[in-house]
């Protein structure tokens, strides 16, 4: 059985897609972008304060669902430059500084409206 997800605390869905989905225990988190949900417009600053607030997007869907950081087990980063790497994991390490999840980080071509990082996530009960 599947079960929607959704945070008013975190960014609305721009597209046909739930904030997160459980199934069966399991939390798949949606890609999140910098948008600060009080203003709907990115952050401002660079890949550390764009990595910081998509990162606190999913906290709040985590907190949605019942859940923290700390029942994260996958992360997929995405990144529109690559040399944004060592900012990027500077700022995640203060959000999982033990039994961290395993992490997959990409460059791709372009990222919805602009964004320098999206961060999504699969955790478990």
């Amino acid at each position: 059985m599947k079960r929607i997800i959704s945070s008013p605390n975190a960014p609305a869905a721009i597209g046909p897609y739930s904030q997160a989905v459980e199934a069966n225990g399991t939390i798949y988190v949606s890609g999140q972008l910098p948008v600060d949900v009080k203003t709907g417009k990115f952050v401002e600053g660079g890949i550390k304060e764009q990595t910081e607030q998509s990162l606190k997007n999913i906290g709040e869907i985590l907190k949605a669902a019942g859940c923290g950081y700390e029942n994260v087990v996958k992360t997929t980063v995405l990144l529109s430059d690559m040399n944004n790497f060592k900012d990027m994991n500077e700022v995640y390490a203060k959000f999982f500084t033990s039994e961290c999840p395993a992490r997959a980080a990409f460059q791709v071509v372009k990222l919805p409206l602009g964004a320098m990082v999206e961060i999504e996530c699969i955790a478990v009960r």
